[in-house]
C-alpha cells in the first residue's frame, strides 16, 4: 500500500520526487499523483500529520481499490544473459514470468518488460561523479571487519560489530561498537551519531541490511517500521542503496576500509576488558583519523565538516529517538493482548482483532489499523501480571468491577 503519510512528511523536508519515490518504494508517477491531490484539498504535513494512512487515500482517491504490485525483472541479470548467443528477450520474458508465477507475484507485460530492460541498457555503462551538497546525506553501515574485547570474567575474546557513519560531502566519520549487531544497536548507533555531528543529515543512505530495511529488493527496498519512526523522529529520509551497487554509498564503502586499517587494525595490540573501553579507544583513534589531512586536497574532514556541513545539518529535536520494538497480538475474549508474558487490556469492541503493539522501555501502546487505540505503563517484575482500564470493560463487566472488597467494607460500616 502506497505509504501517503510519509509521501508528505518527505515533501515538507524538502526531498525531491525521485528520492522520495526510491524512499517509499513506489513510482515518480505515484509520488506526483499524490502531491497532486494534496494540492487539491489544500493537504499539507501538518494537517495530515494526526491522520491515518487509510484516511489520506480514501480522501484523495475515493472508492479506487489498491493497484496490483507487479514485480520488476532483474535487468542486470537480463543485460548479461542477451549476451550469450541464442538468448532473446522473448525467452527471457518467458522465464521472468515462470518464475513470477511460482512466487506467486505478477508480471509485467511484455512492452513493459522491454521498456525496462532498453530503459537499464541505455544507462548499464553510463556512470556519473556524484557531488553531495553539505548536509544532504550520511551513508552508514556495519563494518565488515569486527573489533575485539576480553572478557575479565571467562578470558574469553569477543567480537563487536562497529557501526560506520560518513556524512557524505565532508566525509566526516562516525564509529562506534557494539556488542551485537542487531536492531536495537543499530538504532542506538543513529542515535548517538546524530549527536556526535550535532545535527541530522536530510537523506540516510544504508546498505540493504535486516536491521534497516524488511525487504532487500534491488528496486525497492522496504524499510522496516521501526527504522522509519527514528527518521520520521529526526526529520529524515531514508533512501537505500541498490543491492551490489557500491556506487550508491561509496563514501560508506571507502571509509569502511581506510577505518578497519587506521582504528580498528591500529587497536590490534591494545586490550580492552569492556565495551566501554573499547569504543574510549575506538575515540581516541576516530579524532585522529577525521584531523587526518586528505591526500588530493587541502584540509581534513574535520575542517570540511566545521567550515561547510555542521551548519548544513537539520537541527537536533528537543528529546532524542526513545528505542520501540513492535509486535502483533489478538485480542482475547478478556480483551487483553499478552506481550511479553504481561496482560494488557484493550477496548472490548476489539476482541477477536489482530494488534499491533509499540513498545518502549515504559509505554506501551497498542494500535487498531495503523491507529493508536490506547496505551499503558509497562509492567516489569513477575509473568501474568494484568494492566486493566476500567473503560475498556464491557457494561456488565464494569459494574461487577465495582464490589472490591473496599466497596463491601465501606457498605456495611454504612448499613452499621
Amino acid at each position: 500500500m502506497t505509504d501517503y503519510r510519509e509521501i508528505l512528511r518527505l515533501n515538507h523536508q524538502g526531498i525531491s520526487g525521485r528520492d522520495i519515490a526510491k524512499s517509499c518504494g513506489c513510482s515518480r508517477n505515484t509520488v506526483a499523483r499524490v502531491l497532486g491531490k494534496a494540492r487539491e484539498h489544500g493537504m499539507t504535513w501538518q494537517s495530515a500529520e494526526e491522520k491515518t494512512n487509510g484516511d489520506l487515500r480514501d480522501l484523495f482517491f475515493p472508492g479506487v481499490p489498491a493497484p496490483f504490485s507487479r514485480t520488476r525483472p532483474d535487468c542486470e541479470y537480463i543485460h548479461r544473459e542477451m549476451g550469450k548467443s541464442g538468448v532473446t528477450l522473448t525467452l527471457l520474458w518467458q522465464e521472468y514470468c515462470e518464475k513470477c508465477r511460482t512466487n506467486g507475484d505478477i508480471p509485467l507485460m511484455y512492452s513493459q518488460f522491454c521498456l525496462c530492460c532498453q530503459k537499464y541498457a541505455q544507462s548499464a555503462e553510463a556512470t556519473m561523479r556524484l557531488v553531495r551538497r553539505p548536509g544532504e546525506s550520511a551513508e552508514v553501515d556495519w563494518a565488515g571487519q569486527k573489533a575485539l574485547w576480553l572478557d575479565p570474567d571467562t578470558g574469553e575474546r569477543m567480537e563487536a560489530p562497529v557501526f560506520v557513519g560518513v556524512l557524505s560531502s565532508s566525509r566526516y566519520a562516525y564509529v562506534e561498537a557494539f556488542s551485537d549487531q542487531d536492531q536495537e544497536s543499530w538504532l542506538t548507533a543513529h542515535v548517538n551519531m546524530f549527536r556526535f555531528f550535532g545535527g541530522v543529515p536530510r537523506i540516510l543512505v544504508p546498505d540493504n541490511l535486516k536491521t534497516g530495511i524488511t525487504r532487500a529488493d534491488r528496486y525497492d527496498p522496504v524499510i522496516n517500521r521501526v527504522y522509519r519512526e527514528l527518521a520520521e523522529h529526526y526529520g529524515t529520509a531514508v533512501i537505500p542503496a541498490r543491492v551490489r551497487k557500491p556506487r550508491d554509498k561509496p563514501n560508506a564503502e571507502g571509509t569502511v576500509g581506510i577505518v578497519t586499517t587506521w582504528i580498528l587494525a591500529a587497536l590490534r595490540d591494545r586490550v580492552f576488558f569492556s565495551i566501554r573501553e573499547l569504543n574510549e579507544g575506538i575515540a581516541e583513534k576516530l579524532e585522529r583519523f577525521n584531523a587526518k589531512p586528505f591526500q588530493k586536497k587541502e584540509g581534513s574532514r574535520l575542517d570540511a565538516f566545521l567550515a561547510e556541513e555542521k551548519a548544513a545539518l537539520l537541527p537536533l529535536p528537543e528529546i532524542p529517538y526513545e528505542l520501540s520494538s513492535w509486535k502483533k497480538a489478538v485480542a482475547d475474549k478478556s480483551y487483553h493482548v499478552s506481550v511479553e508474558k504481561m496482560l494488557y487490556s484493550v477496548p472490548f469492541e476489539y476482541i477477536g482483532h489482530e494488534m499491533e503493539i509499540r513498545l518502549t522501555r515504559n509505554v506501551v501502546e497498542i494500535f487498531f489499523d495503523s491507529q493508536r487505540v490506547c496505551s499503558h505503563t509497562r509492567l516489569r517484575g513477575r509473568s501474568g501480571q494484568c494492566s486493566t482500564v476500567p473503560s475498556h470493560m464491557p457494561p456488565e463487566h464494569r459494574k461487577y468491577s465495582l464490589w472490591d472488597g473496599s466497596r463491601f467494607v465501606s457498605w456495611a460500616e454504612d448499613v452499621g
